[in-house]
């Protein structure tokens, strides 16, 4: 797709194509692929600058002739427009988001795209980078690239090129398709990598691979800094109640785990569910426990780390995310909070019209994936959102969480003893606990059980007893007692908008 785009830009002679990508080399090779006759100058800032020439050697992109070394990016381009040097050239610029905060540069290369516009010189600029910067002089010269994620084909094609190569020998069909789906989102280079990680270890190439793949994809995710991978340790048996929740999700993994079976069938692939409720009720739990569920990475998308300075950042920021979260997919993708993270939708002023632009991206996004990126978003007042959110279309369901029932806390009390002192749950009364709990949250009685324990600790008790929950219990103030108007009203409107419940 980069290829067929970049090699239409050139040939309509646009001004600047900014390649938005961290895989120089990759970039590279394609360029001098599409560029034809064209002779392909590159400046960077350790060589200077350089003629490029594409050669024939697979295991080579090409020749980097020195012209220059110790030319400024200023003098080159001062020389370039004012000589007519730049003339059926394409010139590459390595190293240029810096720069983009020069004035001097970007006066000269605004000269230069006015001299092109003009017809006055036949060039087109090149930038590589990761970073998207663009000052608003020359915002309407550029046309920004996306580097995309290799294809499933192109993914399989490197396993088989590399088993050929190597002389690996017959690698399963099965052992293919499933690094095929774990390498989604790595480079060329990266899976060449990590193939060769893996010969060198089992001396051929099987399923142990994949261990190494979700290392590589920790390193992605930390290495761009916008999401976050968390680690997975919960799941649905630790989660007490929330039986209509749960259960629809376990249906959903159940797609996810035979997309393809289901596709065949003609079942689409869900696309998340918002879970809306007070807090500390197994909203953010049900998150966790959805990954381990389903097997795949937990993504975590914090607003604040989309935030930039710069015109275009953020929403740069917002596709990045996106494009991660879909090249590592299957994943579950959670955002935490969503009414903080949209706050200020269709207000005034620089940030809220990011803001509004942010949503209006993660908006079409959740209508038009088609992904096995499965979201789940939760809120704890889900009416501080715009009503667009939640039409058909968006997420699949819509659940909102209650405090937990008698019988819900029953079930909470005994997954935490059993979790920290599984050996005194037979002599602790469980139902006697259940009754001084009315109008606890999930988290209230995690708190009471762990204070608990740690009383007949200090204490120096051999075991945990009723009177150490009851003690911790009086000591508490439950969230309905703290929240309590509030709470009522956010449950008689999400009965009356017909959200189902999670119990």
């Amino acid at each position: 797709m980069l290829k067929e785009r970049l090699k239409e830009y050139i040939d309509a002679n646009v001004p600047i194509i900014y390649i938005n990508s961290h895989d120089d080399l990759s970039v590279e090779k394609t360029l001098l692929q599409v560029t034809g006759r064209r002779i392909v100058w590159e400046w960077n800032r350790m060589d200077g600058l350089l003629n490029r020439k594409e050669i024939k050697k697979k295991e080579m992109i090409g020749i980097r002739e020195p012209l220059n070394s110790g030319c400024t990016l200023e003098q080159l381009l001062e020389r370039g427009v004012k000589e007519r040097e730049f003339n059926r050239k394409v010139i590459l610029l390595k190293d240029i988001a810096a720069y983009l905060e020069d004035a001097e540069i970007v006066a000269l290369l605004k000269n230069a795209c006015l001299r092109i516009e003009a017809g006055e010189l036949d060039t087109v600029f090149i930038f590589i980078s990761p970073i998207l910067r663009i000052p608003k002089e020359l915002e309407k010269y550029i046309t920004v690239l996306h580097e995309g994620y290799l294809k499933e084909d192109e993914i399989r094609n490197e396993i088989q090129t590399f088993a050929e190569e190597n002389a690996v020998g017959n690698v399963y069909s099965k052992t293919v398709e499933e690094m095929t789906t774990a390498f989604k989102g790595l480079s060329a280079l990266e899976i060449n990598t990590i193939l060769s990680l893996a010969y060198s270890r089992d001396g051929g190439l099987t399923g142990s691979a994949l261990g190494l793949v979700l290392e590589q994809k920790k390193q992605m995710i930390q290495k761009a800094g916008i999401l976050e991978m968390l680690p997975i340790r919960e799941g649905m048996e630790d989660i007490g109640g929330l039986d209509n929740l749960k259960t629809w999700i376990e249906n959903k993994a159940k797609i996810l785990k035979n997309m393809k079976q289901a596709k065949g069938f003609g079942v689409e692939l869900p696309k998340g569910v918002l879970i809306a409720g007070v807090p500390g009720c197994g909203k953010s739990l049900n998150a966790k426990a959805s990954a381990k569920l389903l097997g795949v990475p937990l993504l975590k998308l914090d607003m604040g780390r989309l935030m930039g300075k710069y015109v275009g950042e953020s929403e740069s920021n917002m596709r990045q995310a996106i494009a991660l979260a879909e090249a590592i997919s299957p994943c579950v993708l959670w955002v935490d909070e969503l009414e903080k993270a949209f706050a200020g939708i269709g207000g005034n002023g620089g940030g809220a019209e990011v803001t509004t632009r942010l949503f209006g991206q993660f908006l079409t996004w959740m209508q038009e994936k088609d992904s096995p990126v499965f979201v789940v978003a939760t809120a704890n007042d889900i009416m501080k959102l715009p009503p667009e959110l939640m039409r058909k279309g968006r997420f699949d369901e819509i659940f909102y969480v209650q405090l937990p029932n008698s019988a819900e806390r029953k079930k909470i009390f005994e997954i935490h003893i059993r979790k920290r002192r599984g050996q005194d749950l037979a002599d602790i009364d469980i139902q006697k606990l259940v009754h001084m709990t009315d109008g606890y949250s999930g988290a209230d009685i995690e708190g009471v059980v762990k204070e608990g324990i740690e009383s007949a600790f200090i204490k120096g008790k051999t075991s945990v007893s009723t009177e150490d929950l009851t003690t911790a219990i009086r000591s508490t103030y439950p969230l309905k007692e703290i929240m309590g108007d509030s709470i009522k009203k956010l449950e008689e409107e999400y009965k009356n908008r017909k959200f189902k419940s999670a119990s």
